[in-house]
């Protein structure tokens, strides 16, 4: 009689957790369905929305203009050079306009802000794509002096924190985007310098702005790229700059590090560039181009195969494991 009653309440157990797992299965998958057509849904009117690009020169700037340009918006790409605007117009239809902009430049900002109002109108400005950057200087935080952190927070992080207040007003009219561009080095400190520092801030610095501008129907993301080909991962400007800094250090620190520490960490640096660094930049415009045309754009997102799988993962481990695995890419120091 036990033996029955222990049989039944066993098979009405199995039962039980058999149609559990498939209740959790399902649920999974419609969810995941639910995910994939939300995340699917597109804007549209796109020949009437304004897009702001700056950092246009080259890199992620320069082709996203080019993309946005063949999907029918109204671009504005700023760029820092008259040559790479004109570079640009010669590869995009004439709808797509130009302008000079450096982002560390309050009256340049002001000027390329008043063009754009023009250009735009009462339509407001649907889209500001905050790429403009600089990597260098870049290295061991000892190397650096205060100006070196500077020249890079002026335009990464200061400059982007002003192009975004000044162009603010024409967004919020068009109830539009920021895409703002920051890096798996805002989620992972690798070296020293001011390039990891302002990345940080510029995650910082969007989800305030995206918690603000909720209210206003604006809405905020963050592309944070792995390592990519570009005049940022430049390995003979990064070697020249290195170069500049190693040969104006005290003798007492070079003594420090060794004769021969500054190839060493030129050689590590260059092998592992070249094995991260990769030349499909259209991995990161295809995000850009998502947070502009989604009906719900993501908070963040990750490209390339490095940040999804490696650094952003590593980013959540302990400090120690970080610690470890970012020591063993360079050499050590003499005095170790």
């Amino acid at each position: 009689m036990v033996s029955d009653v222990e049989n039944i309440f066993y098979g009405v157990l199995q039962a039980i957790l058999s149609n559990l797992l498939s209740l959790i299965l399902a649920s999974i998958a419609v969810i995941a369905f639910a995910y994939y057509v939300r995340d699917s849904l597109k804007i549209g009117s796109v020949d009437q929305k304004w897009v702001l690009v700056t950092g246009c020169d080259s890199g992620f700037g320069n082709l996203l203009a080019q993309q946005l340009d063949q999907q029918g918006f109204n671009v504005i790409a700023t760029c820092m050079t008259e040559k790479g605007s004109a570079d640009l117009k010669h590869v995009t239809s004439p709808r797509l306009k130009t302008v000079i902009l450096n982002v560390t430049d309050s009256a340049s900002i002001k000027n390329a802000e008043e063009f754009v109002r023009t250009e735009v109108g009462e339509q407001g400005l649907w889209g500001l794509v905050n790429n403009a950057g600089r990597s260098t200087p870049i290295g061991p935080t000892e190397w650096m002096h205060l100006d070196d952190f500077k020249k890079v927070l002026d335009v990464n992080l200061i400059g982007l924190i002003e192009v975004t207040l000044q162009f603010l007003p024409l967004v919020k009219k068009a109830q539009g985007r920021v895409i703002n561009v920051a890096s798996i080095l805002g989620r992972l400190s690798l070296t020293g310098g001011g390039y990891c520092l302002s990345k940080w801030g510029v995650e910082s610095f969007s989800d305030s702005l995206r918690r603000d501008m909720h209210h206003f129907g604006v809405k905020v993301s963050i592309i944070e790229p792995g390592f990519f080909k570009t005049a940022v991962t430049n390995l003979d400007l990064i070697e020249k700059d290195l170069r500049r800094l190693w040969n104006q250090l005290p003798a007492e620190v070079k003594d420090s590090y060794g004769e021969g520490y500054l190839e060493e960490y030129l050689k590590a640096q260059s092998f592992s560039m070249n094995i991260l660094c990769s030349s499909d930049i259209a991995k990161v415009t295809r995000c850009m181009v998502h947070a502009l045309t989604a009906r719900h754009p993501r908070t963040r997102y990750s490209a390339g195969w490095d940040a999804k799988l490696f650094w952003i993962p590593l980013s959540y481990l302990p400090s120690f494991i970080s610690d470890f695995t970012v020591g063993a890419l360079l050499p050590l120091p003499k005095d170790n």
